[in-house]
């Protein structure tokens, strides 16, 4: 067990930090190519006040059409995302983990909020599950990695939460929270989480194209 712990936390931990950064910077590297190969005049009409419009507009709850259609989806992704990116960041377990390896730190939340957001991104994906079988439209577009791609975001909050609690066998779920922890990551350039990456840029390229060229909006 202990050699396993050694194993998640040195060489797969640095393995999984260069995975990320580089793939990270290979998809931005070859999408901008693709996109210049693709229509050359795609960076020409890029915008600054129409990209951030439109970057902003897309961050504010409900202020889509498409948003307003879809209230609980909406509340939902919201509650999703902002948890999804506070939690981990803001853990005070990890930033004295990001302290010990390369001393840098920042303000912590409390641990009760931690397990708030943790919870609720539980109950997130499980929703998302449950909308992609039941929904007739969704489920015709879903397959197996959409699944995938649930359980390996979930994984990480369910092992956390399980050995933070220290319930039976929380020695195992602190390895597989940080194993499946690293996964997520290693995944993110090279599969659909990549809009994580690509969010900007493509409400960006949308909000130039409609507001600069179409002289409308993009939402």
């Amino acid at each position: 067990m202990h050699t396993i712990y050694n194993l998640v936390t040195g060489p797969l931990l640095w393995l999984t930090v260069i995975i990320f950064f580089g793939g990270c910077a290979y998809k931005l590297f070859a999408m901008a190519k693709l996109a210049k190969q693709k229509d050359n005049v795609v960076f020409d009409y890029m915008h600054p006040y129409y990209a951030l419009r439109s970057i902003m507009h897309w961050l504010v709850p409900f202020a889509s059409e498409n948003m307003k259609k879809h209230p609980i989806l909406t509340i939902v992704s919201f509650i999703f995302h902002i948890c999804i990116l506070i939690a981990p960041l803001f853990l005070f377990a990890h930033i004295v983990l990001l302290k010990e390896y390369i001393n840098i730190s920042w303000v912590s939340i409390p641990d009760y909020l931690a397990d708030i957001m943790t919870i609720l991104v539980i109950f997130a994906c499980l929703f998302f599950v449950i909308r992609r079988l039941v929904l007739p439209e969704v489920r015709f577009l879903s397959d197996s990695s959409d699944f995938l791609i649930l359980l390996m975001v979930a994984a990480p909050f369910i092992t956390g939460f399980w050995a933070y609690h220290q319930f039976p066998g929380y020695q195992t779920m602190t390895i597989l929270h940080m194993l499946s922890g690293e996964i997520v990551l290693i995944s993110i350039p090279f599969t659909r989480l990549s809009h994580m990456i690509f969010f900007v840029f493509t409400r960006a390229y949308m909000g130039s194209e409609f507001g600069a060229v179409r002289k409308t909006k993009d939402w």
